[in-house]
């Protein structure tokens, strides 16, 4: 019987590394996906200055911002579907990776358009 609590409790555990992996990357994605809006929003207040270097710069930010939204959402999928707790680790570390660089891009953007004002 201690046994079969043992193994019980060793499942559950896992479960909850697994499900912890998944929400830190689903919590990337949706960060990553917000940095991405706001570096658009700049961008299309850099485009509207008149700038065209401001407006050209802040739009490739904004453009790489939204690729690092795709990458963390692609990895918030495969922590959701990772075989393994190792998998869905290294997949939600790609996913927060991939929100850095799209809130890195995001405040690139926002440079752009503030070096105009």
């Amino acid at each position: 019987m201690t046994f079969n609590k043992a193994l019980i409790a060793l499942a559950l555990g896992f479960a909850l590394a697994a499900c912890s992996n998944q929400n830190q990357a689903e919590e990337a994605a949706a960060d990553a996906s917000a940095a991405a809006t706001d570096a658009q929003a700049s961008a299309d207040t850099a485009a509207a200055t008149g700038d065209q270097a401001a407006g050209d710069a802040a739009q490739q930010a904004a453009d790489a911002a939204a690729q690092a939204a795709d990458a963390a959402a692609t990895s918030a999928d495969a922590a959701a579907t990772a075989p393994t707790n190792a998998a869905a680790d290294t997949a939600a570390d790609t996913a927060e990776e991939a929100a850095d660089t799209a809130k890195q891009a995001a405040d690139t953007a926002e440079e752009a358009t503030e070096e105009k004002k």
